[in-house]
């Protein structure tokens, strides 16, 4: 098949010729009164002068008017010339021109486009019908004003996709946004069942801002409406009950949920349902003849360690002992593949978000008191000193006496024989570490309570209490001690590893709050990797993690490596250990922002009330437009501008006043009291 070449486009235009050009995505008709500065002078249809340049022309007519005829009736002869074109334009079947034309992958001139079109002579009208046609319709040609290329079926199906998206792309921006008006005027809007969609639009517009894949049409939708694009969103979905006033965005932006999926508590009804108590044997120990006590937090319910001591000539025998989790997970199960994805447990003052479920980590797996459960044992022998003098770590079945807290724990430490020697030894263990170069922070912690009617109390936390004591220095003690179990084996795990710090700001002694806090800005991260590395921080040779397999996937992993040592698994290859490494570095690093800013949101909850108040501050340092101070109540840091009044240095202990604070914005503002 041949195809000419458009007709005169490019001829010269005399006065009096008609003309069509596109404007706004509109084809005008015009008639050309002369040229002027290099451009036609045109009427139009719609009775305006304009100037074009000729290559701007997409069809010219080859019939002519007299352009000395008055203005309006060049006007109406455009107008009904105009008329002529869409008559003959309906007539054109573009779905059929196309079904003809497709096959022909080649560019294809207006006139043989109208040949095809039309019957008989072809005049401008209709090679102007089949234009606007194509112009109008781009599903089936591309177009290029005199010329015109057939898409393929797989494009047209593309095209015609494309078409359907922006379609209801335009309805869900007019609805939407008519729809959000009406929610903003009333007072308790339900949402409709059709409305659903926007309300996800205008989730994912607030949560990810430009990189939701909603942001085009969330912008424009919340333009519409007339909401701030900043807030909006969020007081809106408040009032519609899809969040609340402290929705914590974070979960969604994350995708964290404490709901599990329907095939891991499948898989949790299986474990319930299987026999998994072990009986004494060759591999574990009976152990359940020993006094054995847990000491946690107020509202734990997920018990992973306890601890069991008696004396031995002038020393201890200490056994730290593990749930054992590991005899009753499988690896590569639907409930380890969740727990993994998942990285570890979440603790925040509104919420606490386990690894596990709960079923599994405060029932089957915990070592509740009153009953037999499964571990895995450290066993220490210490002299005096608290020095190692052996250890042993093996599989064992274990009872656990009492169930105590961290404050119960604290009451009775002076009275009671087996605290206080437990207390004993973990001030020696401790002085032991800081002799070998330990960094001890001794920054109080902040926790906040939410009560049931919404009411928040925020309080400090002393963890140098000798209840806390007892358990983190036990804890390190059975790390540390696995740490070495397995480097002496010559067999890899997940080890954790810190060097020197960038300055050293403390000694043994303790040091200030602001030492203690500027301390903590030098402390070089903690390395995670297979080889067994020095924990400076710690003032050890070797470290690892075991003691909270409940709470921390590493932990759990690192379990089961020390269950194949032992013989009651199949151990990780060094490949499967890296995997898991990176496997669980994306949630933690997101679970580490997560509960740090959600107790900060909290605390700012609680100042809010107390605006214009005074509270003390700490000056940490100056800035080049702020000094940053501590709120020493509190443990937040804060700006106070250098036009303060006063001439500041850092460790100067000041009193700010409460200006302004906005716990959604994580925004608050203080000035010198």
């Amino acid at each position: 098949m041949t195809f000419r070449h458009p007709i005169g486009i490019n001829r010269r235009m005399e006065p009096g010729t008609i003309v069509e050009y596109i404007d706004r995505k509109q084809i005008v008709c015009a008639v050309v009164l002369g040229r002027k500065n290099q451009k036609l002078r045109m009427l139009t249809e719609h009775n305006r002068e304009i100037s074009h340049a000729e290559k701007r022309l997409a069809h010219v007519t080859r019939e002519r008017l007299n352009p000395d005829k008055g203005r309006d009736a060049l006007v109406s002869r455009l107008q009904d010339t105009v008329a002529i074109r869409r008559q003959l334009q309906k007539q054109i079947d573009v779905e059929a021109l196309w079904g003809v034309l497709h096959e022909e992958a080649a560019w294809i001139d207006l006139q043989t486009m109208a040949e095809f079109s039309f019957d008989g002579d072809i005049s401008s009208d209709h090679t102007s019908a089949v234009m606007r046609a194509l112009f109008e319709d781009r599903l089936y040609f591309k177009f290029d004003t005199h010329r015109f290329f057939p898409n393929s079926p797989e494009r047209v199906a593309q095209i015609a996709a494309q078409a359907a998206q922006e379609a209801r792309k335009a309805h869900s921006i007019e609805e939407g946004s008519k729809w959000i008006r009406t929610v903003l005027e009333t007072q308790h809007p339900p949402v409709p069942s059709d409305k659903e969609e926007i309300v996800e639009i205008l989730k994912s517009f607030h949560l990810f801002g430009k990189d939701s894949p909603h942001y085009d049409i969330g912008k424009e939708i919340v333009a519409r409406s007339g909401m701030d694009p900043n807030d909006g969103p969020f007081h809106l979905l408040v009032k519609l009950g899809i969040w609340n006033q402290d929705e914590n965005l974070n979960l969604h932006r994350f995708g964290i949920s404490d709901v599990f999926p329907p095939e891991v508590m499948a898989a949790v009804q299986q474990l319930q349902a299987k026999e998994t108590k072990a009986k004494p044997d060759g591999k574990r120990q009976d152990l359940t003849h020993l006094s054995t006590i847990t000491i946690d937090g107020q509202g734990t319910l997920d018990f992973d360690d306890a601890i069991s001591i008696e004396p031995e000539g002038d020393g201890y025998r200490l056994w730290i002992h593990i749930t054992d989790v590991s005899h009753f997970l499988r690896k590569g199960d639907a409930v380890d593949e969740e727990a993994l994805a998942r990285g570890s447990s979440i603790y925040m003052p509104d919420s606490r978000i386990p690894m596990l479920p709960r079923s599994l980590a405060e029932d089957l797996c915990s070592l509740k008191a009153g009953q037999d459960s499964l571990a895995i044992s450290v066993m220490a022998r210490l002299d005096h000193s608290a020095s190692v003098l052996e250890y042993e770590i093996f599989p064992s079945i274990i009872h656990v006496d009492r169930q105590l807290t961290y404050f119960h724990a604290n009451l009775m430490v002076d009275e009671d024989p087996e605290l206080t020697a437990i207390y004993n030894v973990a001030k020696k263990c401790r002085q032991s570490r800081l002799n070998a170069g330990a960094i001890q922070l001794t920054l109080p912690e902040m926790n906040v309570w939410i009560d049931g009617n919404g009411e928040i109390s925020v309080t400090q936390i002393n963890r140098e209490s000798p209840s806390r004591l007892m358990v983190s220095e036990c804890m390190i003690l059975a790390n540390w001690l696995a740490a070495q179990f397995f480097r002496d084996h010559g067999q890899s795990t997940i080890h954790r590893a810190q060097l020197e710090p960038r300055g050293r700001l403390i000694d043994e002694s303790g040091g200030t709050l602001y030492q203690n806090w500027m301390q903590r800005r030098l402390l070089s991260r903690v390395i995670i990797g297979l080889e067994p590395e020095p924990h400076a921080g710690l003032g050890l040779d070797v470290y690892l993690t075991l003691t909270s397999p409940l709470r921390k996937y590493l932990d759990l992993a690192t379990q089961r490596q020390l269950r194949g040592l032992l013989g009651l698994e199949t151990l990780y290859s060094d490949e499967e250990l890296r995997f898991i490494i990176q496997a669980v570095e994306q949630p933690m690093s997101y679970i580490s922002v997560l509960q740090q800013e959600r107790l900060r949101y909290w605390i700012l909850r609680y100042l809010g009330r107390y605006v214009g108040q005074k509270e003390e501050a700490l000056v940490l340092e100056k800035r080049r437009h702020r000094y940053v101070v501590l709120m020493t109540k509190y443990m937040i840091e804060c700006s106070l501008p250098l036009n303060c009044g006063a001439d500041l240095k850092p460790e100067d202990t000041i009193l700010v006043k409460l200006e302004r604070i906005n716990a959604r914005s994580d925004t608050i503002g203080v000035s010198l009291a």
